[in-house]
């Protein structure tokens, strides 16, 4: 493939060896018959199970995929904003790892893009009254997520119902403002790219999405439930300190 692709697909991961060769090999084969010029970013956090010397392995001599292998292990946040400012597409989703969005779902959002010019940022949303949850999560980390979306709309004051849904996709000049700005490292990202996205002016809306939880999940209940809480109180702060450097560097 030559010139710069249309469409980027990023995926953060760390110590995914054990669903990384099915990933790939579903993402090839859908690629393969998409009408659209593309490239697949695979961000690696620093890993124990030999996650990047498999991706490179498996992707050698394949010019649509890239392979980046962060030095430390700092969280998915941290993965994102590699790939996403690495990414050279006019639209660019991120997406995890385990594919548990199908990814027969880009072309849906690719179709919206094209008929809402006015729309920067799609987030797929698992709550959506036309979703299709394939697979639910266990009843406590589902409680525990609509619970972590209440309190970020009542703290942050988010519209969006379903900050976490591993799936969103930005025209070039949105996710370039955003993921220049962002800076939270975890889970509580999604929450920072978010409100840039409002703060900067970037029209967002979330989409219907099929989804099924998949085994293996890297955020720990109790754990990564308190570092999301702890970051989410951050989120105005961090936000608003890079609107006053935006303001400033404006002039």
């Amino acid at each position: 493939m030559s010139g710069v692709p249309f469409l980027s697909l990023v995926i953060p991961a760390y110590n995914e060896a054990q669903r990384l060769e099915a990933s790939l090999l579903a993402l090839r084969e859908h690629l393969a018959s998409a009408n659209v010029s593309h490239e697949v970013v695979l961000v690696v956090e620093r890993s124990t199970d030999g996650t990047l010397e498999l991706a490179r392995r498996l992707t050698a001599g394949q010019a649509a995929f890239h392979v980046i292998g962060n030095e430390t292990q700092l969280g998915k946040g941290h993965a994102v904003r590699t790939g996403m400012l690495a990414a050279q597409g006019e639209i660019a989703f991120f997406m995890d790892a385990d594919l548990s969005t199908p990814l027969t779902e880009i072309s849906a959002f690719l179709a919206y893009f094209d008929a809402h010019p006015e729309i920067d940022v799609l987030v797929g949303n698992r709550a959506h009254a036309r979703s299709e949850i394939l697979k639910m999560q266990s009843i406590v980390r589902r409680k525990m997520g609509q619970t972590f979306n209440a309190v970020l709309r009542a703290i942050v004051g988010i519209r969006i119902s379903d900050t976490q849904c591993g799936f969103k996709a930005f025209r070039h000049t949105a996710r370039q403002a955003i993921f220049s700005r962002q800076k939270l490292n975890g889970f509580a990202f999604d929450v920072e790219v978010l409100l840039l996205a409002e703060k900067l002016g970037h029209r967002i809306t979330d989409l219907p999405v099929q989804w099924k939880n998949s085994e293996g999940s890297k955020v720990h209940l109790i754990r990564d439930s308190f570092r999301m809480f702890r970051d989410a109180l951050r989120v105005r702060r961090i936000v608003d300190q890079a609107m006053r450097e935006n303001i400033k560097a404006r002039g």
